[in-house]
């Protein structure tokens, strides 16, 4: 397509031009945080962007054109306003890591493709380690491809390190084994299960209180019970920040029991893992330091982009036993550096990303420090959000009590509402409010944050702050639309 270096470089002078612009305009707040349209306009083609392939080259002028609407039609992740992930913002750093990381384009697997960023990881993950509080960081680690593949990686390891032998003669040459889980832990656990061969039926959902923490004693009875069953237990996931309420599991109770009947404790701090930064919040997670295995996602709390996850082992070599495979024609075992760096075999992948750089960088730039004067203004914008609207009219809470993390879960009850008795009429109504008054947001353009039902609890509102962009004056305006949209439904 590209005749010329000289070509080549304006073009890529042009692409930084669109990609510093639409940086520029996400923390405008006067652009939308997205465009919406339905599936079907965008495929049908908005004018001069078509999604369908070409047989022939376009020219690098429709190129251009193409790479500009991408980011016209797609979602301001990184505006002061969005709310609807767990992993939002746009760190500038991070940013520059990610570009030097595409432009570098190599492969995690050994030291010889990739010396800096194979060093970069140990470094990085011991330093993880300590934090969470194994001494002088002992132990292992990976970044794998997002929290979901970090849970199964814990679930791996463990089966590994009970029943080796399964490794290579599969799931019969292990007994009926069963792994335990909250019932409002990420439905990870529940993919690993399915996955790894354990099946559905053999994870068993935890109690919580009205909190969404597991009830240690449920843990202890269920424990007892499938024993007495002819099962083996062997694995329990203490989550450090759930996906919906914010919940922290009491993870010393846990670990307690856990020893008492010899099972792996994982701590899935995917999303709270980000508190280990803070030493004001790191309390609602103590006694990670006794788990056998941590995931922590710094593209969620930490706001590194997209995909950064660590999956953190407190014993070193059950990871690679559990996965190398000695694969000759990358891992030879003569080559003329110290291949202990070779570290690609640890991994359930062969090919991997360099999720590490940004990260790094980022690290780098802020300091530790940084990162928790960043953690501790996400808590403190949530708290903002629940003091102004705990008593505010309108408005009520899922749960009672200061959120434990950015979660604050709330209804809106539309002014119709407001004088009907609770009942099944009131419930069925309150259930369509957050998704009517969503839809109009992501039309307006103006504010995306999530909604779910939760058991027995009809949708309500689940806003969470991780955006680094995020004043008092987003949450003001959040309140507002949401009244704005609402109030006369």
């Amino acid at each position: 397509i590209i005749n010329g270096e000289e070509q080549t470089m304006q073009f890529l002078f042009e692409i930084v031009d669109i990609l510093t612009t639409y940086v520029r305009k996400t923390f405008d707040r006067s652009t939308k945080v997205l465009d919406f349209h339905h599936p079907h306009q965008l495929l049908e083609g908005m004018e001069g962007f078509n999604l369908e392939l070409s047989d022939q080259p376009e020219s690098l002028e429709q190129i251009l054109v193409d790479c500009r609407d991408t980011l016209k039609y797609g979602v301001r992740t990184g505006h002061p306003r969005f709310f609807n992930q767990l992993s939002t913002g746009l760190d500038i750093i991070g940013l520059a890591g990610e570009w030097l990381t595409s432009t570098a384009n190599t492969n995690m697997f050994t030291y010889e493709i990739a010396p800096v960023f194979v060093l970069m990881e140990q470094l990085t993950l011991k330093k993880m380690r300590e934090i969470v509080g194994w001494p002088e960081g002992e132990g292992d680690g990976i970044f794998s491809p997002g929290g979901a593949i970090s849970n199964m990686y814990s679930v791996m390891i463990a089966r590994y390190k009970y029943f080796p032998e399964v490794k290579t003669k599969g799931m019969a040459a292990a007994p009926r084994l069963v792994l335990f889980t909250s019932e409002h832990s990420h439905y990870s656990i529940k993919k690993a299960s399915a996955a790894l061969g354990f099946g559905t039926e053999n994870l068993i959902l935890l109690k919580t209180d009205e909190r969404g923490r597991v009830i240690p004693a449920d843990l202890e009875a269920k424990v007892i019970d499938a024993k007495q069953k002819g099962y083996v237990p062997m694995f329990v996931n203490a989550t450090g920040g759930s996906t919906v309420y914010g919940a922290f599991d009491p993870i010393n109770e846990i670990a307690d029991i856990c020893e008492k009947y010899n099972m792996w404790l994982h701590v899935d701090g995917a999303w709270g893992g980000g508190l280990l930064m803070s030493r004001k919040h790191r309390h609602k997670l103590n006694g990670i330091e006794r788990a056998n295995s941590v995931t922590w996602n710094p593209h969620k709390m930490m706001g590194v982009p997209l995909q950064c996850s660590a999956i953190l082992v407190r014993e070193r070599g059950v990871l690679q036993g559990c996965n190398s495979m000695c694969a000759g024609y990358l891992f030879q075992p003569d080559k003329q550096y110290d291949i202990s760096y070779d570290t690609g075999d640890k991994a359930i992948q062969c090919g991997r990303h360099v999720d590490i750089f940004k990260f790094w960088l980022m690290w780098k730039a802020k300091g530790t420090v940084g990162f928790e004067q960043h953690i501790d203004k996400c808590l403190d914008l949530s708290a903002y959000l629940y003091n102004k609207i705990k008593t505010r009219e309108g408005y009520q809470m899922v749960f009672e009590g200061e959120p434990q993390h950015t979660n604050v879960c709330f209804w809106y009850l539309p002014l119709s509402l407001r004088s009907l008795p609770d009942g099944q009429e009131r419930r069925e109504r309150l259930h369509k409010v957050a998704p009517k008054i969503k839809a109009l947001m992501m039309e307006c353009g103006t504010t995306m944050v999530g909604y779910q039902p939760q058991g027995t609890k009809v949708n309500f509102f689940r806003m969470v702050i991780s955006n680094p962009a995020a004043t008092r004056s987003d949450i003001d305006f959040l309140i507002d639309e949401i009244e704005r949209l609402g109030y006369d439904l």
